[in-house]
């Protein structure tokens, strides 16, 4: 873990790490989140979020909102996805994250290799979830919201299983899917469900145009 960028490291910049979750499913919101440690107050076993254990990752959310100096979490709903496509609508997630924070930072560190167009100034650091403390911080907490968001997507559509997939395009979300039609909680811009909605006699499917989104919304997590 890199920790030559922290808050108030030899840079003399106020860091944020940033991060996203959930772009690669076909159901639910995608999350942003943004966070600024405490150096008085390291954590122990940040890393990327993928690499943890669920309830890993629900121990060190705790632990980071407790102990960060800022942290802020925020989303861009399916319709947002739908009318944006995914690319957009995760930039977007971010930039409000990172507006989201009670301290503004000076320097906001991107997971990948883009960043959201906003005003602080900001640097793309591919694989950071597991190279930059902040980040991994951010990933943590992305991950996590948008985990607890689809256990109450489940309780709205317990048909879907969406406790068991979190909306990714498993063979068991893709059962469903056929079985039970689209629901408001689907991305009708992304091909599975656009498939669905654009073909002839599936039970439960409404029949609508197909927004002509691209393989953007198919970008995996």
């Amino acid at each position: 873990m890199n920790h030559n960028l922290t808050l108030f490291g030899h840079t003399g910049d106020v860091v944020c790490g940033v991060d996203e979750a959930g772009r690669g499913p076909l159901a639910g919101p995608v999350f942003a989140a943004a966070v600024i440690l405490d150096p008085a107050k390291p954590i122990t076993g940040l890393r990327d979020s993928k690499k943890l254990s669920e309830a890993r990752r629900d121990a060190l959310a705790i632990l980071i909102k407790r102990d960060a100096l800022a942290w802020s979490i925020a989303e861009c709903s399916e319709q947002e996805i739908d009318t944006l496509n995914i690319l957009q609508a995760t930039m977007l997630a971010m930039r409000r994250a990172v507006e989201g924070l009670k301290i503004v930072p000076s320097l906001a560190l991107i997971d990948g290799n883009r960043c959201p167009v906003m005003a602080v100034r900001s640097e793309a650091i591919i694989k950071g979830d597991d190279k930059v403390a902040e980040i991994s911080a951010a990933s943590i907490l992305a991950k996590t919201a948008r985990d607890s968001a689809l256990m109450t997507l489940h309780e709205q559509y317990p048909h879907y299983a969406f406790d068991r997939h979190k909306g990714y395009p498993t063979a068991l979300h893709l059962e469903r899917l056929r079985l039970h039609g689209v629901s408001p909680a689907h991305r009708k811009s992304y091909q599975p469900v656009r498939a669905l909605l654009g073909g002839a006699d599936t039970d439960g499917v409404t029949k609508e145009s197909a927004n002509p989104m691209t393989a953007q919304g198919r970008v995996p997590a």
